[in-house]
């Protein structure tokens, strides 16, 4: 029987800024818009941490029975691989997560737009298909995609939209290196796991990439995410905040171009989630003060 330490751990908490940070920057562009809508921000950060721990366990469930995930495996607590709790529980874990999306979720579409529940409902397809079903995209390098849109773009844009009822250009320009960091969580997490992901046919970006230029690619997308915010600088000088956070990009960059794996790169995720954390509050911060220019 799983312990709740176990359950928490097997949630992946380094992974949940790629949930709080979309919603933050999404209602900075809010706040800088004059119409934040506190009570939606709020429920937007439920359906997107929601939505986050119910991909972890899924991920677990269908990873852990299909044998891709092993005991040996770096990297965070593995509930079905490992045995620790019955893969039924897991799966059931995943879904009651993806309902605990839904409820805050149809909420927001009843005082929005109804349109908003056909992306609630890819969100959720998206979430399972990466690892479940016959034919999972996430086995077929489209993981940074899929997170790209839906932590980046749906999330950001989305949560300015359930706000201000429009979507300013800034919703899109702040939701391109929310995105691109999210990204860079999963590419640093793929780069550990390309030799174990290699001999079980999850074939990731990183595989196809290789070591080399996936490396290459998590320095590209901290790289762009910086200038992409800074082009911003122009009209919401504000911005330029997200610089005060470079000083934590140095220990996971470092690990990336200096070659190294393992243990190493599970200290770099969690580096990479403080990066992110750090510039997302800069980020937010920098577009609720748009206002005043």
């Amino acid at each position: 029987m799983a312990t709740v330490s176990e359950w928490v751990a097997g949630a992946r908490p380094r992974t949940l800024p790629n949930s709080i940070v979309p919603v933050a920057v999404g209602t900075g562009v809010a706040i800088g818009a004059g119409g934040a809508v506190w009570w939606k921000a709020v429920l937007a950060l439920v359906v997107s941490l929601a939505l986050q721990v119910g991909v972890n366990y899924a991920n677990d469930y269908s990873d852990g029975v299909r044998g891709t995930d092993t005991a040996e495996r770096v990297g965070p607590m593995r509930l079905t691989a490992t045995g620790t709790a019955p893969a039924r529980r897991v799966l059931i874990a995943a879904w009651a997560s993806f309902a605990a999306a839904a409820v805050p979720g149809l909420v927001l579409v009843a005082t929005s737009s109804w349109w908003l529940l056909l992306i609630g409902a890819a969100a959720i397809v998206a979430a399972w298909y990466y690892t479940g079903g016959r034919t999972p995209y996430g086995y077929r390098g489209l993981g940074e995609v899929s997170v790209f849109v839906f932590f980046g773009l749906v999330a950001v844009v989305g949560t300015v939209f359930v706000q201000l009822g429009s979507v300013p250009w800034q919703a899109w320009a702040a939701a391109v290196p929310i995105g691109l960091l999210s990204c860079s969580v999963l590419v640093i997490n793929n780069l550990r796991d390309i030799g174990t992901d290699s001999r079980t046919d999850k074939i990731t970006l990183a595989v196809r990439l290789g070591e080399a230029r996936t490396r290459l690619l998590y320095q590209g997308c901290i790289a762009a995410a910086y200038l992409v915010a800074l082009a911003t600088v122009a009209v919401t000088p504000w911005t330029a905040l997200v610089l005060l956070s470079l000083p934590l990009a140095v220990r996971p960059l470092g690990r990336v171009r200096g070659g190294q794996t393992g243990g190493d790169l599970v200290l770099g995720l969690g580096e990479t989630g403080k990066l992110q954390m750090a510039f997302g509050v800069l980020f937010t911060v920098g577009l609720s003060l748009g206002a005043l220019g």
